[in-house]
């Protein structure tokens, strides 16, 4: 898919070196599900494989000087206490951006900058059918940022659908 039109990421005048969406539609049972619930389960609902390569990524760019999640102790504790609201952070990812139907997260790093738009959509003639886009952009700000994403670019077309998979599951539990 491309950058949806209804997204806060098409607003701005951005010009992004990479962008990607995965979407899949939900059933929303009792219509309460809301971006903060989406927010929540981008943290939680991850299969343990992309935690790990998450953790790989981390002990290696360190070495360089990026920006890391930090430590993951007390991760339920935080993500209990998580409203999801602009300017919080958790690990690695700040929230930029939440409107009554998208939370934007993100960071700005040295190499990098690049956000995760989580879009909850209803659609049209259903009443507890809901859809849920979830779309990445990059701008890179130097050659270090291109040769970063080399090999992140063939991961992350693995680990975004994987990861839209374990929202669904989540959010129609």
């Amino acid at each position: 898919m491309e950058l949806p039109d209804k997204s806060v990421l098409n607003k701005d005048e951005t010009h992004y070196d990479y962008i990607d969406s995965y979407q899949s539609d939900f059933f929303d049972k009792n219509n309460n599900i809301s971006p903060t619930e989406i927010g929540k389960a981008f943290f939680s609902s991850g299969p343990k494989w992309v935690a790990k390569l998450f953790a790989l990524r981390n002990k290696i760019v360190r070495i360089f000087g990026l920006k890391t999640s930090g430590s993951v102790t007390n991760r339920q504790k935080q993500l209990d206490s998580f409203k999801c609201e602009p300017g919080e952070q958790l690990g690695l990812f700040k929230v930029f951006s939440k409107t009554n139907n998208e939370v934007v997260l993100g960071e700005d790093d040295k190499h990098l900058n690049f956000r995760v738009s989580l879009l909850l959509d209803k659609l049209p003639n259903e009443t507890d059918k809901k859809t849920l886009t979830i779309t990445t952009t990059v701008v890179f700000n130097n050659w270090f940022g291109r040769l970063y994403f080399l090999p992140v670019r063939p991961f992350h077309k693995l680990i975004v659908p994987a990861m839209l998979k374990g929202f669904i599951k989540e959010l129609e539990k």
